[in-house]
C-alpha cells in the first residue's frame, strides 16, 4: 500500500470525525432553545433531501432492497432512532467532551458483540482489552458518584444503540448500496422525530438556529461521505485509530465554545477506552492479515489431490 495512501486515508479519517464533532457542537448549541425532537426532525429533513440528491446522481436509486437485507434495514434504523435519541439527550445535558469519551468504547462493544452474537474469533488479548476499556468507560461515567446522572445511562444506551445499527449493517449484503441503506435511515429519522415533535410542541426557529441545524446536516453528510472514501484508501489498521481524534475535538470545542473541561479521572478513563480500542483494532489488523495470507496460501498450493 503507498505511504500516500495511508496518509489520505488518515486526512479522511480526521476528517469524518471534526466533521461530525463539529455537528455535535452545532446540535448542543440549541439545547434549550429548540426541542430536542424538532432539532432530530429538522436536522433530519435537511440530511435526508442531501442524502436523496447524492444518491440519486450516484445511481443509487435505480436499484432496491432484496428482501433478503429488509430484516437488517430494518434493525439498523431501530439502531439510528435509538442512538439519535439517548446521544442527543446525552449530548444536551452533558459536556460534549464527556459523552465523546464514552462513544470511544465503539470499538470495543462491537467487536464483544460480534464475537457473541456472530461467533467471530476472539483471543483472550482482546479479551483483556475490552475488559479494560470498560474499566476506564466506568472512569468516565463513575456510577454512585455526584456527577452521576441519567444522562450518562443514556450516553450508555446510545453506545449499545450505535452497536446494534453496525451489527445489522455488517449483515447487508454487498450489492445494497450504501447511499440507498443512509437514505432509507436518514428518512425514517426524519419520520419518527417528526411524528414524536408533534407531541412535545414547536418552538420558533430563528436565524441563528436555522443556521446551525444547517450546518450540523451539511456536517453529518460530510462526515459521511468521508467515511465511505476513507474505506477505498490506505490500510484499515493505520487509518482506523485515527477516529479517536475525535476525543480531541470534542476537548477543543467543549472548552472554546461551551467553556467546559473534563475532571481528571474523565480524562484518565478516557485515554485507558482510547488505548484500549486503539490495541483492539491492532490485533483485529494483525488476524485479519494472518487470515488472508493462510487463504493465499491455500489458493497457491491449489487442489489437494484426491
Amino acid at each position: 500500500m503507498p505511504r500516500s495512501d495511508n496518509l489520505t486515508g488518515a486526512l479522511l479519517m480526521m476528517g469524518a470525525m471534526a466533521a461530525f464533532t463539529f455537528n455535535d457542537a452545532m446540535i448542543k448549541s440549541l439545547s434549550g432553545h429548540v426541542p430536542l425532537f424538532q432539532v432530530l426532525f429538522l436536522r433530519g429533513l435537511l440530511t435526508t433531501v442531501l442524502v436523496a440528491v447524492i444518491a440519486w446522481r450516484m445511481g443509487a436509486l435505480a436499484r432496491w432492497l432484496p428482501r433478503a437485507d429488509w430484516g437488517p434495514v430494518f434493525w439498523r434504523m431501530v439502531g439510528e432512532i435509538g442512538s439519535a435519541y439517548f446521544f442527543i439527550s446525552a449530548l444536551f445535558n452533558m459536556p460534549i467532551a464527556n459523552i465523546s469519551a464514552i462513544m470511544q468504547a465503539l470499538p470495543l462493544t462491537i467487536t464483544l458483540a460480534a464475537a457473541l452474537f456472530f461467533r467471530e474469533p476472539m483471543g483472550w488479548r482482546r479479551m483483556a482489552a475490552i475488559l479494560v476499556g470498560f474499566v476506564g468507560v466506568m472512569l468516565i461515567v463513575r456510577p454512585g458518584t455526584e456527577g452521576f446522572t441519567i444522562y450518562s445511562v443514556y450516553g450508555l444506551a446510545a453506545v449499545a444503540f450505535v452497536t446494534l445499527r453496525d451489527l445489522a449493517t455488517r449483515r447487508l449484503s454487498r450489492e445494497v448500496p450504501s447511499m440507498l441503506v443512509t437514505l432509507i435511515t436518514s428518512a425514517s429519522i426524519m419520520v419518527f422525530f417528526g411524528l414524536a415533535s408533534v407531541s412535545q410542541g414547536w418552538a420558533p426557529v430563528d436565524g441563528r438556529a436555522a443556521l446551525l441545524i444547517g450546518g450540523a446536516a451539511v456536517m453529518i453528510i460530510g462526515g459521511y461521505l468521508c467515511s465511505i472514501m476513507v474505506m477505498r484508501v490506505g490500510e484499515i489498521s493505520f487509518v482506523a485509530p485515527f477516529r479517536y481524534t475525535s476525543l480531541l475535538w470534542a476537548l477543543l470545542l467543549g472548552w472554546l465554545v461551551f467553556g467546559d473541561w473534563p475532571q481528571m479521572l474523565t480524562l484518565v478513563g478516557a485515554v485507558i477506552v482510547v488505548a484500549s480500542g486503539v490495541f483492539t483494532l491492532y490485533r483485529e489488523a494483525q488476524v485479519s492479515r494472518r487470515a488472508r495470507a493462510a487463504r493465499q496460501k491455500e489458493l497457491s498450493l491449489g487442489p489437494r489431490p484426491r
